[in-house]
């Protein structure tokens, strides 16, 4: 386990997401992207796309294609296209740094934590975004969740994974009013094409035997298979042929159940 009073989780995360799956990150960056310039095309329209409505002021007229780079690889932009005058989501294409940093690291953190409105009010504050509804924000922000859960819960079929490696990291976060300490566990494998990919994130209150074990039958039922180097004892429930435990934390999964000699 790392303790991070002060790592930065999401920028962590957006970097290993980068060097171990780069497609996926540009995926979400592309689907992000896009959901944001559909909202606010539909708000300059006064619906929502292909939606009848007596407010609607103006229409969709298909999408011009713009490359925009990333630190995980160009993206393929469909800017939408109106038919009376013009959209160009200048908060995206004029600040491209500032645009391409602030999506990566919102990507990262709903990754972990789930996509919520809030986090995607503080996005579209940060981007310099205008004009969209509280209403808008919500249902891009369930859309979004949406996205993500699937890519968090998607089946693990480029197996067998010949390794695999998990850690921990230590995250303060604020609840109820009070500051606590969580823990991210976050395993990554080599896949069947010797690839390294994230295989899960989890977001636990201990790391514990009882956490790890939870975490590691999600992965299993999943798909995860193949040989495994074991970083912590609860690894050995779930996969009887993994290897050799983390010398970081030896015991730490059994010395709950150990009794005291």
């Amino acid at each position: 386990m790392t303790a991070a009073h002060d790592i930065d989780l999401p920028a962590v995360l957006a970097e290993r997401l980068t060097t171990t799956h780069p497609d996926v990150l540009r995926e979400l960056l592309a689907t992000f992207i896009h959901t944001l310039m559909g909202a606010e095309a539909d708000a300059l329209c006064g619906a929502g796309y292909g939606q009848r409505s007596s407010e609607r002021t103006n229409s969709r007229n298909g999408y011009r294609h713009r490359q925009f780079d990333t630190r995980a690889g160009s993206l393929d932009l469909a800017i939408p296209k109106l038919r009376q005058g013009s959209y160009f989501p200048d908060w995206l294409l004029e600040r491209r740094k500032r645009a391409e940093r602030a999506l990566t690291t919102v990507v990262a953190t709903c990754y972990l934590l789930g996509v919520s409105t809030r986090r995607m009010d503080k996005l579209v504050e940060t981007l310099g975004i205008t004009g969209l509804s509280k209403s808008q924000v919500s249902v891009m922000a369930k859309e979004l969740d949406t996205a993500v859960e699937a890519f968090r819960t998607r089946p693990l079929d480029a197996g067998p994974y010949t390794f695999m490696a998990a850690d921990a990291l230590v995250l303060k976060v604020r609840e109820a009013g009070r500051v606590v300490n969580v823990h991210a566990l976050i395993a990554v494998g080599v896949n069947a094409e010797g690839y390294r990919e994230i295989l899960g994130i989890d977001v636990s209150t201990a790391e514990d035997g009882a956490g790890w074990l939870t975490f590691l039958r999600s992965l299993t039922a999943r798909g995860l298979s193949g040989w495994h180097w074991s970083p912590v004892t609860p690894m050995l429930g779930c996969f009887p042929r993994s290897g050799q435990p983390c010398p970081e934390h030896p015991g730490s999964g059994v010395a709950p159940t150990t009794p005291p000699t």
